[in-house]
C-alpha cells in the first residue's frame, strides 16, 4: 500500500508539468490579437536551472497573473523546436521580450527567483 501511494505522488507530479506553448508564428498572431507583447522563454531539458526556473518561478500564480496581463508566452526548447534564427540559444535559460511584431524589446539570460523575476519585468518595462 505505501508504494501504491508512492506511485500515485510521483504520477501527480508529473501530470503538473510545465506546458506553454512552443509556436512562435502563433505568438506573434496571438500578441497583434490581443495587442500585447512576447515574452519567449528558452531552455533545455538538460538544464537544471531551467527546470528549476519552470518548475518553480513559472508556475507560480502571481508570476503567471502579471504575465498574462502584458504578455503572450512562450517555451521553446532548444532540444526539440524549431527556433527562429535570429534567437540566441546558447547558453539558458534565456529570455526575450518582444513587440507584437516580433521587434526585440529586452534580452537576458539566467535562472531568477519570483522577486528576481518581477524585478526583470519592471526592467523591461522601463526599457520600453
Amino acid at each position: 500500500m505505501k508504494h501504491l501511494i508512492l506511485l500515485i505522488a510521483l504520477l501527480s507530479t508529473l501530470s503538473a508539468e510545465f506546458d506553454w506553448p512552443s509556436d512562435y508564428d502563433e505568438a506573434i498572431e496571438m500578441a497583434k490579437k490581443e495587442k500585447k507583447d512576447i515574452y519567449l522563454f528558452i531552455g533545455s531539458a538538460y538544464c537544471k536551472y531551467c527546470e528549476k526556473m519552470k518548475k518553480t518561478t513559472l508556475s507560480d500564480k502571481d508570476v503567471l497573473k502579471k504575465l498574462n496581463k502584458s504578455f503572450v508566452s512562450i517555451y521553446m526548447s532548444r532540444d526539440i523546436d524549431d527556433i527562429p534564427s535570429q534567437f540566441k540559444t546558447k547558453p539558458v535559460p534565456r529570455h526575450y521580450f518582444l513587440t507584437s511584431k516580433g521587434k526585440v524589446i529586452y534580452t537576458t539570460i539566467g535562472s531568477r527567483s519570483k522577486e528576481a523575476f518581477f524585478d526583470l519585468l519592471e526592467e523591461v518595462e522601463e526599457s520600453k
